[in-house]
């Protein structure tokens, strides 16, 4: 979610908010508490289970994740192999949770993903196992898949394998103070190379990143809070070791692509490159809203070059998903398709460190597995293949349509106290990018407003890139209704 909802308990308008964000779950048909059958299997499965050899609790593995996170999918432990690298990243092992066609194996392909409202989440899993037997908790033994993934001096993939074995992470991180121990250097002598390698590491394979193209959208995370009776947003950008973060899983989702691969079964989350006419339209908007994106820049290079605390590049940031279109899963066995590449990564990539919050993740850690061991791939993985596409899409539909939902709301709340007031707006898109627009529907563009740095619907045929100014008619939480008019638009309704 861009947004998270800081819940200060109070005045009406509060409630008003937090009543439309709850009855989300009812207007999308959420799925509801898990069932009695779902969570017997459950409990069984946990009290039987047992945590597999090699015993890796030697190793401090440690977690970063936001801080009140409590599914906790993974956890690394990084050291020195001669002038280059060894990144142990080890993944929560939900497949052993999961008794192939059981009541659990059902309810997961039913649900795809952990759905996300602010302040609240539909889970995969049942909360005893997401945040419980299979979370990477601190100081608990834990069944997990891990990777062993070696890297030259430069930070390149030279070998990669992964296997089930039983770890113990030594502490469980935030990432400000994660953050915040690397700039002091007084992170505690367990993991205090672990934070200095990732910092060195994550800035090798940043710059393996721009080499190869590509992109990573850099869109900074957006409190709403409450404030002298005002909702108010306030924006707190990304640290470099969300950064640093993000590139070891890349890594792993890259290593995983390529073990499949090579083994010729599996499934790739894969995306076509942008075609001509998005980038062309994307380069017009760059000149009108003043930053270029100038001809021979790879577009991830431009992207990291965006200033996220600058509307208008803000703006930029949020209209490249325009780039970044056509993303999908694609399965094989036997022979690999032509089109293997995840656009963004540029590069062959899979979903596979996020098990406890997303399904495709548990069949691509199998699969991996039983081909570095070199077993045959389960039966129950291989015949998922060919309908792990569709329930991904399904649920990554849903989610997009709770989030897009759940963003109105928000947005809608922020703007409540401003309805009658003018502001200078970013043209975001025409009626002709926006799918809303009908044959029979008045034609309405999308801008977006400096303060609060809100995006909302304007009535009327704007040039995507163009300064306009803009009144808002109405902001209401409970039909999540924002309302702009260019104020042209006022000054001649009036003179007729």
């Amino acid at each position: 979610m861009p947004y998270s909802y800081i819940d200060v308990k109070g005045s009406a308008a509060q409630k008003e908010l937090a009543r439309a964000l709850e009855a989300l779950s009812t207007e999308f048909k959420l799925p509801a508490d898990f069932d009695p059958p779902v969570l017997a299997e459950v409990d069984a499965v946990i009290a039987h289970h047992q945590l597999p050899s090699p015993d890796l609790t030697a190793l401090p593995f440690v977690t970063i994740d936001p801080p009140t996170s409590q599914d906790l999918d993974q956890a690394m432990f990084l050291e020195r192999e001669g002038t280059g690298y060894v990144v142990h990243y080890a993944i929560a092992d939900v497949p052993s949770f999961v008794r192939a066609g059981g009541a659990l194996d059902a309810e997961t392909r039913r649900r795809g993903q952990t759905i996300y409202t602010p302040g609240n989440r539909v889970p995969l899993h049942p909360e005893s196992l997401s945040e419980g037997a299979a979370s990477l908790f601190a100081n608990d033994p834990r069944s997990a898949f891990v990777w062993e993934i070696h890297l030259d001096a430069d930070g390149a993939q030279r070998s990669a394998f992964v296997r089930r074995a039983t770890v113990q992470s030594v502490a469980k991180l935030g990432y400000e103070q994660a953050q915040q121990m690397y700039d002091d250097g007084n992170a505690p002598s367990a993991f205090a190379e672990t934070l200095s390698l990732l910092a060195e590491i994550g800035s090798k394979r940043i710059v393996l990143e721009r080499a190869r193209g590509g992109a990573s959208l850099k869109v900074p995370q957006q409190e709403v809070g409450f404030l002298n009776g005002h909702y108010v947003l306030e924006f707190r950008p990304e640290l470099p070791i969300e950064d640093w973060n993000a590139q070891i899983s890349l890594l792993t989702g890259m290593a995983a692509a390529q073990v499949m691969i090579d083994g010729r079964v599996g499934i790739l989350r894969t995306m076509p490159a942008p075609d001509a006419d998005a980038v062309e339209a994307y380069r017009l908007r760059t000149v009108a809203l003043g930053k270029p994106w100038m001809p021979g820049v790879e577009y991830g290079e431009y992207l990291r070059s965006l200033d996220t605390a600058n509307p208008k590049q803000l703006a930029l940031m949020h209209a490249a998903t325009t780039l970044f279109r056509g993303a999908g899963y694609t399965p094989f066995h036997g022979t690999v398709p032509d089109g293997v590449i995840q656009a963004a990564v540029a590069a062959p990539y899979a979903h596979a460190t996020a098990p406890l919050r997303r399904l495709v993740d548990r069949f691509v850690l199998t699969i991996c597995s039983a081909l570095c061991a070199g077993t045959d791939v389960p039966a129950w993985a291989v015949s998922a293949l060919a309908e792990l596409p569709e329930i991904m899409a399904a649920s990554n539909q849903l989610a997009s349509r709770v989030e897009a939902a759940a963003i109105d709301t928000v947005e809608a709340a922020l703007l409540h106290h401003h309805v009658g007031s003018e502001f200078d707006a970013v043209v975001l898109a025409g009626p002709k990018q926006n799918a809303h627009n009908s044959k029979s529907a008045a034609a309405r563009s999308t801008i977006q407003i400096a303060e609060p740095a809100v995006s909302g619907y304007c009535e009327g045929d704007l040039e995507p890139g163009t300064i306009v100014r803009v009144k808002l008619l109405a902001a209401d939480i409970a039909t999540r209704t924002v309302k702009f008019v260019p104020v042209a638009a006022l000054v001649e309704e009036i003179a007729r």
